[in-house]
């Protein structure tokens, strides 16, 4: 298949686009470069900067393709919160002018890169894709947005397959590809990239949530499995499957102080926490059933272990500390 990737020179899309490449694939990747890193693009898939928004370059880049993968759009929910008509026109309405370049090239088939986000505060702690969405802040509402305007277009022949996934953690095994964002807000990059730097102390974001230790609960997903679970889903689609939508996630929660916990035991450095305000936003827990996925897409996790996730990332930041000294 030739795929054209929108995000591709970001954490997740990079990872993806790797795993497509390997698996046989052609890629296009199409990126702003606003937050991705064009060293990330791997060198085999053919690169195009510019916004899906843009109906010119995306039927440029459409040309040959058999599906899209759409993992473009903002993703820090503090940031929505301060910004939200932003997000909405980032992640919301200009994929729209994508899925109407796609309706002309004849391209009816696109796997979508959502978030747990849009069911806000959840009912019972093991979310279901059935449980009801009801986001708590713009990100999750953005996400909710498309998903609902590719719901709307499955009339007109599209087929799509929406992933729901929790918090990415985690990098290629070798260390040759990981997490970078600029400014960082995910814990574990953050206290992984303080650890690396030799910072002792760390800020957690809340200690009054009604959890065990009153910090925020979530699920992981190595960013491996999750880009194992796009390919399966675009191979789907492309053999006729059905879409779907499906939740992404180990199904156990850690909190933010077993985060830390975690990371202290697999890089033998002890850190102080400090406790700040909650961050605006931000829901008490998420923690995801994927048992949809793996009945439906044959899918399971391949590197589950918390620990593991955790090394693969302190593997990717030591790498990237050597690069920087």
């Amino acid at each position: 298949m030739r795929i054209l990737l929108t995000g591709g020179a970001g954490y997740i899309g990079s990872v993806t686009a790797r795993m497509l490449l390997d698996a046989g694939h052609d890629v296009v990747v199409l990126d702003t470069l606003e937050r991705g890193r064009r060293e990330a693009v791997d060198p085999r898939a053919t690169f195009v900067q510019g916004d899906v928004g843009d109906a010119s370059v995306v039927r440029s880049a459409l040309a040959g393709v058999d599906a899209v993968m759409h993992l473009a759009g903002y993703i820090e929910v503090a940031e929505s919160v301060a910004d939200p008509e932003r997000y909405f026109a980032n992640n919301a309405e200009r994929p729209v002018v994508m899925l109407e370049t796609m309706r002309d090239a004849g391209v009816d088939a696109i796997v979508f890169s959502s978030t747990a986000a849009v069911y806000g505060e959840p009912q019972s702690l093991l979310l279901l894709e059935s449980a009801p969405t009801s986001p708590v802040n713009p990100y999750g509402a953005s996400k909710l947005q498309f998903e609902r305007e590719l719901a709307a277009r499955a009339d007109e022949g599209l087929r799509s397959i929406v992933f729901r996934y929790f918090n990415v953690a985690g990098a290629w095994p070798d260390g040759s590809l990981g997490e970078a964002h600029d400014p960082e807000t995910h814990i574990i990059p953050r206290i992984l990239s303080a650890m690396a730097s030799g910072q002792r102390r760390f800020e957690v974001y809340g200690n009054d949530y009604p959890t065990p230790d009153g910090t925020c609960v979530r699920d992981y997903i190595h960013v491996c499995d999750l880009a194992r679970a796009h390919v399966i889903a675009l191979e789907r689609l492309h053999a006729g499957g059905e879409g779907g939508t499906f939740n992404l996630g180990n199904g156990d929660g850690f909190s933010n102080l077993e985060v830390v916990r975690t990371c202290a035991l697999v890089t033998g450095i002890d850190v102080e926490v400090d406790f700040g305000p909650r961050r605006s936003g931000d829901p008490a827990a998420l923690v995801a059933s994927s048992a949809l996925a793996r009945e439906v897409l044959g899918w399971k996790p391949e590197r589950a272990s918390f620990e593991m996730i955790v090394a693969d990332a302190w593997r990717w930041h030591l790498g990237c500390r050597s690069a920087l000294d």
